[in-house]
């Protein structure tokens, strides 16, 4: 599925169930709860901290999906073309970092 249907996707589903979209700060505070969620999987089943018993059900999946839903309502709430915006990015990556990893000592 593309960037393209999953904010036609996320966007009715907004309108069906969701009522509204959340106001851009208060979907930014959702992002960082969601990314939070996503550092504390991360940190504690491939990290150094212990992983508490109530976290080892967590899904990791689920968890980037909430972020990817979140970072699409945004998107569509101020206009951005996500499938637009990742292919420039992708094309500036090409540009500027083609060789910077490929010449970086330290991941050789």
């Amino acid at each position: 599925m593309g960037l393209d249907k999953i904010q036609h996707q996320v966007d009715q589903w907004i309108n069906k169930y969701g009522v509204r979209y959340f106001n851009e700060l208060t979907n930014m505070a959702q992002l960082t709860e969601e990314v939070g969620e996503v550092a504390r999987i991360i940190a504690r089943r491939y990290g150094e901290q212990s992983e508490k018993e109530s976290d080892k059900n967590k899904d990791l999946g689920e968890e980037l999906a909430d972020v990817i839903f979140v970072v699409t309502c945004l998107a569509n709430q101020t206009g951005i073309d996500l499938e637009d915006a990742f292919q420039k990015n992708m094309k500036s990556k090409m540009l500027r970092d083609k060789t910077r990893h490929l010449n970086n000592k330290k991941l050789k």
